[in-house]
């Protein structure tokens, strides 16, 4: 649905994005990440049609953003990180200038609008000034008026800036909504463990190239290649210590104390192997209460992937 080859957009010596190649398939929730600076927002506002690339080639839905900015606008909504809203105007009319905007028949924009506002959960906020929503439910309102001509393709960029805990899970809950309904989704975020929630793929950027890119699961197994495993006993602390530095497979144990004594470690065998070990530590004499593997997160995958490079 979205496919970049070679994107590249220079100021003078600047490079912004360098030699970008990324291909998003329809029905895909892609999580852009990177750090403030990496080109994420340049990314979005050339498959926006707003800025022109240097030179490569983005297509949306098989159409050139470059030679038919026209159509890619009827068949994209972009959500920016920062948007302003017009003292004076109601959520109604907000969202009927934008209809407008879109060029809706007027026979039907009372009802997109009515939709937009029942899917953000805006319908009783309709005649609200637009000036008195709080931060999340203008967040909701930018998201509605992206809505507003039904677009295949919604490109996000921090969508949940500025927002507190609860307006974030409400938009995440949003979202998800979107993702059920079908549409593709690129979204920019800073807040990880949220992405992780209910993207399918990832993209990571740093200085205007993109590091990697693809399914979250095969990027988390590319990156772990041992499992990090915690087992948590009642007694016996030095003979369980034993028993895993006598296992080959085992390495880099640690061990915390506290009301259960925990032990950390890293396994390389294979899950028969482990199943094994974990055979063994569960006779009486340790008073085995909790065996469990360690997740690798979007966090830990950010900080392993990227040099931490500021321009």
């Amino acid at each position: 649905m979205i496919e970049c080859e070679g994107l590249t957009k220079t100021y003078g010596d600047f490079v912004a994005l360098d030699n970008l190649s990324l291909k998003i398939e329809r029905g895909d929730t892609f999580g852009f990440i990177g750090p403030n600076g990496a080109g994420k927002t340049t990314t979005m506002r050339i498959l926006s049609t707003l800025l022109e690339p240097t030179s490569g080639t983005a297509l949306v839905g098989g159409i050139s953003v470059v030679e038919n900015p026209d159509e890619i606008r009827k068949l994209l909504g972009y959500m920016p990180d920062a948007f302003g809203v017009y003292d004076g105007m109601k959520v109604w009319e907000y969202l009927d200038f934008f209809a407008g905007a879109y060029r809706l028949p007027k026979a039907s924009r009372s009802q997109s609008i009515n939709d937009v506002l029942e899917l953000t959960e805006l319908s009783q906020k309709r005649e609200f000034f637009v000036e008195a929503l709080s931060t999340g439910m203008r967040q909701r309102l930018c998201l509605a008026k992206t809505l507003l001509h039904d677009p295949q393709v919604l490109i996000l960029d921090e969508p949940a800036s500025g927002l507190d805990p609860r307006a974030r899970i409400e938009m995440r809950e949003l979202l998800r909504e979107l993702t059920r309904m079908g549409k593709t989704i690129m979204i920019s975020s800073h807040i990880l463990p949220e992405l992780a929630d209910f993207c399918n793929r990832i993209g990571v950027l740093e200085a205007g190239s993109l590091i990697t890119a693809g399914r979250v699961d095969d990027i988390m197994a590319t990156l772990q290649s041992d499992r990090r495993i915690t087992v948590s006993l009642l007694r016996n602390r030095e003979k369980a210590a034993e028993l895993l530095e006598s296992d080959e497979h085992v390495s880099d144990i640690e061990v915390l104390e506290g009301e259960a004594i925990r032990l950390t470690f890293a396994y390389t065998g294979e899950l028969e192997l482990l199943a094994g070990l974990s055979h063994r530590l569960a006779d009486p004499e340790f008073g085995l209460v909790g065996f469990e593997e360690e997740k690798t997160d979007l966090e830990d995958l950010f900080l392993r992937v990227t040099e931490g490079i500021v321009r």
